[in-house]
């Protein structure tokens, strides 16, 4: 059954119990994916509906123009949105961003879409006050569309193949913007690669934000020094498997620690100096047991039989991704991350 074949005038409650019956919805109601606003995302997107953007696990499912533009009418995206949620796609299916282990794990990981360069402000989309938060259609939508696809493509339902212990809100949507203009350095696709004009997409498995209070701090010392306590946990994946973080720098704390003199350099390596872990603490702690000779994840110059030792949050100072995003306040944020490393794709079309 179609939506079309229930007429214009359907109720929308029919709809909404159609559109759960067929397993198509994240729980909350749905824009019915007609074949003409179907048609209209397809040509927006400038690719035939047939093409196989990528196959997206768990099972496999093929992503293709007219798939990824249904789940993204069912979001409540416009057109304009394609070509954001094409490079989203493709970034998923990368290799090393993992996304069967991020959509299937126990943990309670989620694909956060950062979006960067021009095409934030072309869409409307919040890299300001609230940037996580509700309120802005373009980065509700566009996360809602990703991760719509991801489960109806890809077959990640919870209790099925997604087997998330407690989950996040980020599960139904999980977007933001770039700060570039309040940032004192470089975008993070810049930093990768692309030029500052260019639009692209990072996608990163992450949790959800924990809040970095420093209402006071005056230096960089006194800033990071907060942000690498909250980065050291022992419930933390990265203790025991690295992978990659992402610190979300306010603009008003970016400013002082580049009033400074601060490279994003400076501060990668202050924090991977200095968010580390004693081992004799996490020999005590929970999941990661009294026997870590196993641990190979951890770099090797980490002395496994000296019980002082301390062991950093990442493999290396280039795992601690760091960008500027929200709005007045000093109010910073750490993302931890599921294990995996984030994925940025430019944006074409």
């Amino acid at each position: 059954m179609t939506t079309e074949m229930l007429g214009r005038e359907a109720d929308p409650m029919d709809l909404f119990e159609l559109h759960v019956a067929a397993g198509w919805t994240d729980g909350l109601p749905i824009i019915p994916p007609t074949a003409r606003r179907v048609a209209e995302f397809v040509e927006r997107s400038g690719r035939a509906g047939d093409e196989v953007i990528a196959e997206i696990a768990p099972l496999g499912g093929a992503a293709t123009t007219e798939k990824i533009a249904a789940n993204a009418v069912m979001a409540g995206c416009v057109p304009e949105h394609m070509p954001v949620l094409i490079a989203a796609i493709e970034a998923a299916a990368a290799p090393s961003m993992n996304i069967g282990g991020v959509q299937c794990s126990t943990h309670m990981a989620s694909p956060l879409l950062v979006v960067h360069g021009p095409i934030r402000t072309e869409l409307g989309i919040n890299s300001g006050a609230n940037a996580f938060g509700q309120g802005v259609r373009a980065n509700a939508t566009l996360g809602r569309a990703l991760k719509l696809a991801l489960v109806n493509i890809g077959g990640s339902r919870p209790g099925e193949a997604d087997k998330a212990t407690l989950g996040q809100p980020g599960k139904f949507t999980f977007c933001i913007g770039e700060n570039e203009e309040e940032s004192p350095w470089a975008g993070l696709h810049v930093d990768r690669g692309l030029r500052a004009t260019d639009s692209a997409v990072t996608l990163y498995g992450a949790e959800g934000p924990q809040n970095i209070n420093n209402q006071a701090a005056d230096n960089p010392f006194d800033i990071l020094t907060t942000v690498a306590s909250m980065m050291t946990n022992l419930g933390s994946n990265h203790i025991f498997i690295q992978g990659e973080s992402f610190v979300v720098l306010c603009p008003e704390h970016a400013r002082i620690i580049a009033s400074a003199g601060w490279t994003k350099a400076d501060v990668q390596h202050f924090l991977f100096q200095n968010a580390t872990r004693g081992h004799r603490e996490i020999k005590a702690g929970g999941i990661h047991g009294r026997n870590t000779q196993n641990y190979t994840t951890w770099p090797r110059w980490v002395d496994r039989d000296d019980p002082d030792a301390r062991i950093p949050v990442t493999r290396r100072v280039e795992d601690i991704t760091v960008l500027v995003a929200g709005g007045p306040g000093r109010h910073s944020a750490y993302l931890p991350g599921w294990g995996t490393r984030s994925v940025t794709r430019k944006i074409e079309g």
